[in-house]
């Protein structure tokens, strides 16, 4: 984790830069905030968490993870490079991820194009999971849905990749032409799945309340879809249920069970906006 961040203090009514000490981040009133053994911090205020176990749960993160390693999710992994590529980031621009999960997505994008990442995530669990994978990016457990740990004007783009969206704090924190990249799931995204588990595929499209949330603030810039059929067999097709599925998982696990292989469509509409 690098000195020179601009994260911001949590504490209610702060807000002051942090700086990283040896073994963890404090601002100048005093307030501190250990680095945990496995290299993350954690900012969240308990005024910020619903519950104890916050986020998702480290079998949530790593079924994930599991899935990711066997490359299924590669398209939108190779449409996200693409999208940054055609940005033009300077080496050494600050990325942040809003909802980082298991860390490999913003991992990739850091590596590909020389970034400086932060990863933000309710989840203790992905966090710890992403910063001992990734110890060369920022791994932050803090509320999203609140005030982002970071200074005005101090990043140049924004990730939001089937995760959590909060327009005012994205556009706070993005620099004046910063860039907010986001990945929602495309209308007949898991069709097939969700057809077994809840009995119909229907299908739902999300970009246009995302856009209309997001338009005082942002200009929506560039618009595609990546689109990936897989066939997944039982244990992936669980890992994807876990993932996926809150309430229906436990439920619907005799439905994955009965299958030996299952042909899935994963599609994301992707969205690139710039800070108005």
């Amino acid at each position: 984790m690098g000195a020179e961040l601009p994260l911001a203090c949590t504490v209610r009514g702060c807000g002051a830069p942090l700086a990283r000490g040896a073994r963890a981040f404090a601002c100048a009133r005093g307030h501190a905030f250990d680095v945990a053994k496995s290299g993350y911090v954690n900012l969240l205020q308990p005024q910020d968490r619903r519950s104890l176990a916050a986020g998702d749960s480290r079998e949530e993160v790593e079924a994930r993870a599991r899935l990711l390693a066997a490359g299924v999710g590669a398209e939108l992994g190779l449409e996200l490079e693409r999208r940054v590529g055609a940005l033009g980031l300077a080496r050494g621009a600050l990325a942040v991820e809003l909802g980082s999960g298991s860390g490999e997505r913003l991992a990739a994008l850091a590596r590909a194009f020389g970034l400086v990442g932060v990863g933000l995530d309710l989840s203790s669990a992905a966090a710890e999971h992403a910063a001992r994978r990734f110890p060369a990016l920022t791994w932050v457990v803090t509320n999203a849905d609140r005030r982002l740990p970071l200074l005005d004007e101090s990043v140049a783009l924004v990730l939001s990749i089937h995760g959590r969206r909060n327009p005012r704090e994205c556009a706070r924190v993005l620099a004046p032409g910063g860039h907010l990249l986001a990945a929602l799931p495309a209308p007949d995204d898991l069709l097939e799945l969700r057809a077994r588990v809840q009995g119909q595929g229907l299908e739902r499209e999300r970009a246009g309340a995302f856009l209309a949330e997001h338009e005082a603030l942002f200009e929506l810039r560039a618009r595609s879809v990546a689109r990936e059929p897989s066939r997944l067999g039982r244990e992936q097709l669980r890992d994807l249920l876990a993932g996926t599925y809150r309430g229906a998982r436990w439920s619907a696990a005799a439905a994955i069970e009965a299958l030996e292989e299952l042909e899935v469509t994963l599609a994301s509409d992707v969205l690139v906006l710039v800070r108005r």
